[in-house]
């Protein structure tokens, strides 16, 4: 990978993934092509944090109606749980927002 912030697309903020953020374990949407290594490598410079583990799963897209019953489907990406280690300070994706 040339960049790292190619490899981390966006932060998953849902109700379920922020209830993990107490325990520091934070979920992100990354590149399909992105290894564990590079995950964790590019969260810790982004973010300045140490990570202590990172869970990777493929979501499949699903099938959509595009229109005159054509079928189509939904993008496929690729989800990353990376836990923070206890030391590690919290992320806060909100900062300077008003």
């Amino acid at each position: 990978m040339a960049n790292t912030y190619d490899i981390i697309i966006r932060p998953i903020i849902t109700e379920r993934a922020m209830a993990g953020a107490a325990d520091k374990k934070y979920v992100f949407e990354v590149a399909r092509n992105a290894g564990k290594i590079e995950i964790k490598d590019a969260v810790e410079k982004i973010f300045g944090v140490k990570v202590a583990s990172v869970n990777t799963l493929i979501v499949r897209g699903k099938e959509k109606r595009m229109g005159a019953g054509r079928p189509g489907m939904t993008k496929t990406w690729k989800k990353a749980y990376v836990q923070l280690t206890d030391d590690s300070k919290t992320i806060e994706f909100f900062e300077g927002m008003v």
